[in-house]
């Protein structure tokens, strides 16, 4: 663990967020003597639920009607 104080902090800013994103841990104090940890938040990505559009997608009643002027191509 790693303590350094604000105002150095301040200074060194982009390196300890470095450090903390490479796993170690950074602490930050004040004057008064509160301390902060520096942490990487790494949110999950979103995943697709199954069935969540259910109701959202509709399909038109002549949609399996043949297309007039494609009789030729039709087998």
């Amino acid at each position: 663990m790693r303590t350094v104080q604000l105002d150095e902090a301040q200074k060194r800013l982009p390196e300890l967020m470095e450090e903390a994103a490479s796993g170690e841990d950074v602490r930050i104090s004040r004057g008064d003597g509160a301390s902060f940890r520096l942490v990487l938040v790494v949110e999950p990505s979103p995943r697709p639920v199954f069935g969540s559009a259910r109701g959202l997608v509709t399909m038109a009643d002549d949609f399996d009607d043949p297309i007039e002027g494609f009789e030729p191509y039709a087998p």
